[in-house]
């Protein structure tokens, strides 16, 4: 079964696409600290870095350089945090792209695979606050076909902010709704951190969007400005099929609401309270519309359970 949750969202810088190169350009200077290339301007924590040059051949081996320790909570696989970041390749003097400029934080969950290998492994142990410098051999970056404008085997040095984490649970837990409805999917209750079994009735599905909990947290409510750490189960209406489950791999999703381009999932996550577990019934024109998308046929009516773990 292939992942679709690129189709979820815009893409975002480590998961699928390298944005555009920034026009900034580093210092030519080769001086460097530790084997990192240095800091030249912009030293401090939440200030946009300017990274030199590396000076002659990359380390083979990952790299991490505390510039700047924080006093949070060290960061474990499984942690959803925020990043302000910066990356360049070690011979570039021009950044590839960086956060402070969209001022928009980055969001992930820690050893999910949403990132290269070299940030999963990289940022983990380090605490919330710090500023790191991460030099990524190619193997654990994007290896030998490189990803736009970032050349083949080629080194990448990151300053990265650990803005802040937080831990996220197993599973969903609240009260149980009544799932009354006999011509709507039933979802199941257990809490035991597995995918809950969805029941999708014989007959027509509903055309317009339904979001109903399924079990009530007593957490905050979702915004639209919010990124949400969500687990969840998708199927297609007709023929019950599963298309994604995010259980089976044991690796959750972080996003932010804002970004995420299917409507009736972000339409059907705002306002509910982190800690549910949700039903979202997705009639076509909020889903993928009369467009195929994978093994999703066009024209297709998307039953998704959701748990809302956290959010960022």
């Amino acid at each position: 079964m292939r992942r679709i949750a690129g189709l979820l969202v815009a893409p975002l810088l480590l998961l699928s696409a390298v944005a555009c190169g920034s026009d900034d350009k580093a210092s030519d200077s080769a001086s460097s600290k530790n084997g990192v290339p240095a800091i030249t301007a912009g030293a401090e924590v939440g200030e946009k870095p300017t990274i030199s040059k590396g000076e002659g051949d990359p380390p083979k081996e990952l790299k991490t350089e505390v510039i700047s320790e924080g006093d949070g909570a060290k960061l474990k696989n499984g942690d959803a945090i925020q990043v302000n970041y910066l990356g360049q390749s070690w011979d570039s003097d021009k950044p590839f792209d960086n956060s402070f400029d969209r001022k928009q934080p980055f969001d992930l969950t820690l050893g999910a695979g949403m990132v290269i290998q070299g940030w999963d492994k990289g940022l983990v142990g380090q605490k919330v606050g710090s500023r790191v410098e991460l030099v990524i051999p190619p193997e654990l970056g994007y290896g030998e076909q490189g990803q736009g404008d970032i050349k083949p085997n080629a080194t990448l040095v990151f300053v990265v902010d650990i803005l802040k984490a937080t831990q996220i649970p197993a599973t969903a837990k609240g009260t149980e709704v009544a799932q009354d409805n006999i011509d709507l999917p039933k979802v199941g209750v257990k809490t035991d951190g597995k995918a809950p079994t969805v029941t999708i009735p014989k007959g027509d599905p509903p055309k317009k969007l339904v979001s109903n909990y399924v079990l009530e947290s007593d957490g905050e409510v979702v915004k639209e400005s919010d990124s949400v750490v969500v687990n969840y189960v998708g199927l297609i209406w007709k023929g019950a099929k599963e298309f994604d489950n995010t259980y089976s791999t044991g690796k959750t999703q972080t996003f932010p609401l804002s970004q995420v381009t299917l409507k009736g999932l972000k339409t059907g996550l705002i306002d509910k309270k982190v800690g549910s577990r949700v039903l979202l019934v997705i009639p076509p024109d909020q889903a993928f519309g009369d467009q195929q998308q994978q093994a999703i046929p066009k024209n297709s009516t998307l039953v998704f359970a959701v748990d809302i773990l956290a959010k960022v």
